[in-house]
């Protein structure tokens, strides 16, 4: 799945979600988007399930961007184990998202279309979006 290549530390802290964007909340490339309205933390997985299905809707005629990457770690420790002997191992990638921001931006051939798509991949994601349009 998603993850970067390299990072300055191995293990970050969990750290707190914004409640509201100040950047990316306007369309910037396509012309349909998909803002989140609520504050979430996003998987690596969820991203490519919403990149496989938007780009199934599409039929690959059409363009996305994807405004968000999971670059910060998870770690959790295997079960059955006791408290203690030090954090767990790297898990998975997540992306923190703010409310507010576009989070996957579509250009393609009919609006109708393009619209629909954002709606079959906005059930792949845990938090409420809403579909912005130029």
């Amino acid at each position: 799945m998603l993850q970067p290549k390299k990072t300055k530390f191995k293990k970050y802290r969990k750290g707190r979600l914004q409640t509201h964007s100040s950047s990316l909340t306007k369309l910037q490339y396509g012309v349909v988007g998909l803002k989140s309205l609520e504050s979430c933390r996003i998987t690596g997985a969820q991203i490519e399930a919403v990149r496989q299905n938007i780009n199934r809707k599409l039929k690959r005629r059409g363009k996305i961007w994807i405004n968000i990457f999971p670059d910060l770690p998870v770690t959790s420790k295997p079960s059955e184990i006791r408290m203690g002997k030090g954090k767990g191992s790297v898990d998975h990638w997540v992306a923190k998202v703010s409310a507010g921001k576009v989070l996957f931006e579509v250009l393609g051939p009919k609006e109708q279309i393009l619209v629909k798509a954002l709606k079959s991949a906005a059930n792949k994601l845990p938090i409420k979006t809403y579909i912005l349009k130029k």
